[in-house]
């Protein structure tokens, strides 16, 4: 399996011109600013764009983005376990914007940026985890089972580096970005087919 490259947000912006930047994010973050050139290949639709992304591998550097790294990890895996070396960001796009390095966002994406999957996860889960408290005190103790329930998925979701919550919480229309504000996976599978997305 080959580990992959990591760099620095410093070193990517160097080379950006000659790498292809993928987003790994849900369309909604990605709309709400990436880096210069990346193209939109959601984590949940991944499996999908291995071969498109093998080509563009192939080709040259492939530098794989989410907004802290945790995301763009997991998708280095993936193409490593199909013998692909890819590049990770350092940091994800938090770090890319800490060092200074400018977004972009596509023209209609929505002036209100959507939060970060993470942050999103951990507001939902902690307020199912109080809902269960509250109910289980002021109604029936059963009730509690649902923040034990809420715990159980965050172990499980640390034990195998999956997250459940967030599959189902990039469903919601406001992570999938607006009409237009996104390619459609397939228009982006084609462009990596075509070479596009390095130097743009």
């Amino acid at each position: 399996m080959n580990a992959p490259l990591r760099l620095d947000p410093d070193q990517a912006h160097v080379r950006l011109a000659e790498l292809t930047v993928v987003d790994v994010r849900t369309p909604g973050e990605y709309a709400s600013g990436h880096v210069p050139g990346a193209l939109n290949v959601p984590l949940d639709r991944f499996d999908q764009a291995v071969p498109a992304l093998q080509e563009a591998a192939a080709r040259g550097g492939l530098l794989l983005v989410c907004q802290s790294g945790g995301r763009s990890a997991t998708a280095c895996a993936r193409l490593a376990a199909h013998g692909v070396t890819v590049h990770d960001l350092d940091g994800g796009t938090s770090g890319w914007a800490a060092r200074g390095h400018g977004l972009e966002r596509p023209a209609g994406a929505p002036a209100k940026p959507v939060w970060a999957m993470d942050r999103q996860v951990r507001l939902v889960a902690g307020s199912l985890v109080l809902l269960g408290l509250a109910l289980g005190l002021l109604v029936h103790p059963a009730f509690q089972l649902l923040s034990a329930g809420v715990a159980g998925g965050l172990v499980f979701s640390a034990l195998t580096n999956t997250c459940g919550m967030a599959m189902m919480l990039g469903k919601l229309p406001y992570n999938r970005g607006g009409a237009g504000a996104v390619d459609d996976l397939d228009a982006t599978l084609a462009r990596l087919r075509q070479g596009a997305g390095a130097g743009e």
